[in-house]
């Protein structure tokens, strides 16, 4: 007779008011994730019920359970919960959609969580050339208020003059 070990716990999908914290910094992220992914759904929390005595592991995973990276920790103000969890939300999209996120859209660059004046922020690391220096793009929850860059090689679209003759815009 072979032994019997114990089944594992399962996953499950964390329920609205289990960890109010993560959830808040989660609405935020996933309003990131909307700007600059609309094609993905939102992102959840995911649990593994922990041994006896011990805490459970809470997971930012994609809509459909997969997740990667490490546990959130225990976070002790609305920031470090919004930090952590963008983190562990950026590792989750990188891994499992294999894709660089956020990107910052005036150097094409991932970027990366940073504190600046006390609140959670992407930064970027700038451009390959010394007058892109870094820079913070927005503050975490905040992408979508970004407008697209001014493109000076982009192609200009003809206006018309007075008497209606085509022109190029100057």
């Amino acid at each position: 007779m072979s032994p019997s070990f114990p089944t594992p716990p399962e996953p499950y999908f964390v329920s609205a008011g289990e960890h109010p914290l993560w959830e808040q910094a989660l609405a935020v992220v996933n309003r990131d994730l909307a700007a600059t992914l609309p094609e993905q759904r939102p992102l959840r929390l995911i649990a593994w019920p922990a041994e006896p005595g011990e805490p459970e592991q809470v997971y930012v995973a994609l809509a459909n359970g997969d997740a990667h990276g490490n546990a959130l920790w225990p976070a002790r103000s609305a920031g470090e919960a919004l930090s952590a969890v963008a983190e562990a939300a950026q590792e989750t999209v990188m891994e499992c959609l294999w894709q660089v996120w956020p990107v910052c859209t005036l150097h094409g660059l991932g970027m990366h969580v940073a504190e600046e004046a006390g609140r959670p922020v992407w930064r970027c690391a700038g451009g390959a050339r010394p007058g892109a220096p870094a820079h913070v793009r927005a503050a975490i929850g905040e992408l979508d208020t970004l407008h697209r860059p001014h493109r000076p090689n982009r192609k200009r679209r003809k206006k018309n003059d007075e008497d209606g003759a085509p022109r190029r815009a100057g």
